[in-house]
């Protein structure tokens, strides 16, 4: 594991084992959890062939005994008895950094009862950032925001046709980093291919992958929105019940992400519905069989691409950041103003964020962050939008335009 790059979720990990006795780490399939998870433990077990299973199966109690601990129990989900084994473990000894479990399902979302409450802390994992990618070790966006921190420029800003390429490259560690282009495609199409045939039909029986993938492919044309249920269903060719079943598994199987309306009563007809991503823009574009002249051809989906990736790096570095970030969107009814991502962070200071594809955004893209702004007064900290361009500078009180590669300088 010479080449592994470290992850921003390592040091969390470390610190979180010196003082609990059991993590889950949760994540979409491939996305590195199992590679991570190696380099905190001294002994692994992988549920996931069935010699090493059968064990659990048959005594889970007796299986977990006499391992070296901190044990990684790789892809749980396989023989979810090992989380009771787990639960009575910890329950009768309690000493930190026993127990590191993965998995690529959030089954105990459905579960009636779930053994881990209180015994299991959850690590949300997601692909890899750019910054990762780039072995750059920097503090959360937000949390520079927080601090008030300059928002430095890399010396190697991309352009907009760098940025798409970034996004479609995705964060999938062993698709981002080895393959090349061509491939990579060919990696994707399959990693869904599986998703919505193998993985979709071990957690919930399905016998029709064709209309999940319909529904895949109408929920990827509208990532990075907050488009209506029957949008979704009517081009699926599904009805309700159907489409909120497909969503869940989606959800479980952690390839989507629903971010929830922001609320305040300061500020009135907001809409409810959830903004909805796909959780790697990779996937778009594996989905759609989109590349970079296909994206740049089409402005809606130029839109979609960057808003996507933006989500991805904020959503993974949420996980470590110090401003406990919790992440939003807002928007009024008929749109009259509307903001790409609220961050909510502790105390309850807000940070607003717009994407925008343009390389120089004046003062009319900060129209909507200028009323927040304006709305909430001091709990709004700062306001940023982030662009395609290769300068930052000021738009106003608490107000910046800086370039997307600020994420990872």
């Amino acid at each position: 594991m010479s080449d592994y790059k470290t992850r921003a979720v390592d040091r969390l990990l470390a610190s979180l084992l010196s003082e609990l006795p059991a993590l889950l780490i949760v994540g979409p399939r491939a996305a590195g959890k199992t590679t991570t998870a190696m380099r905190h433990v001294s002994s692994i077990v992988r549920l996931d062939r069935p010699a090493e299973a059968a064990a659990f199966r048959a005594d889970p109690d007796s299986a977990l005994r006499g391992l070296d601990e901190p044990v990684l129990l790789d892809e749980w989900q396989v023989v979810p008895e090992v989380l009771g084994a787990v639960k009575r473990a910890v329950d009768k000894d309690n000493r930190p950094g026993r127990y590191l479990l993965t998995g690529s399902v959030r089954a105990d979302l459905d579960a009636p009862t779930w053994p881990g409450t209180g015994r299991l802390v959850r690590v949300p994992l997601f692909g890899l950032t750019v910054a990762e990618q780039f072995g750059r070790r920097t503090r959360p966006l937000l949390d520079r925001l927080a601090r008030g921190d300059a928002l430095k420029v890399p010396s190697d800003a991309p352009d907009l046709r760098g940025y798409i390429d970034l996004a479609l490259r995705g964060g999938f560690p062993e698709a981002a980093l080895e393959l090349s282009d061509g491939t990579r495609a060919r990696w994707l199409e399959s990693y869904i291919e599986q998703l919505l045939t193998r993985d979709a039909a071990s957690v919930a029986g399905l016998r029709d992958p064709e209309r999940l993938r319909r529904y895949f492919e109408a929920f990827a044309l509208n990532s990075a929105g907050v488009a209506q249920d029957k949008t979704l269903y009517d081009a699926a060719g599904i009805n309700f019940r159907t489409a909120a079943a497909y969503e869940r598994l989606l959800l479980n199987l952690a390839v989507i992400d629903r971010v929830p309306a922001w609320a305040s009563n300061r500020l009135k007809r907001l809409i409810r519905a959830p903004k909805r991503y796909l959780i790697d823009p990779a996937l778009l574009a594996g989905s759609l069989r989109a590349d970079a002249a296909a994206v740049l051809r089409d402005g809606d989906l130029l839109g979609r691409v960057l808003d996507t990736f933006v989500a991805a790096q904020l959503r993974a570095e949420s996980t470590v950041a110090e401003s406990c970030p919790r992440l939003f969107h807002l928007r009024q009814e008929e749109g009259r103003h509307e903001v790409d991502l609220i961050a909510e962070l502790s105390g309850g200071r807000v940070v607003g964020i717009e994407v925008k594809a343009d390389a120089a955004p004046g003062p009319d893209s900060t129209k909507h962050l200028r009323w927040l702004r304006d709305s909430l007064g001091d709990r709004f900290i700062a306001g940023v939008v982030l662009h395609t361009g290769p300068r930052s500078f000021s738009l106003g009180e608490r107000l910046l335009a800086a370039p997307i590669c600020t994420l990872w300088s």
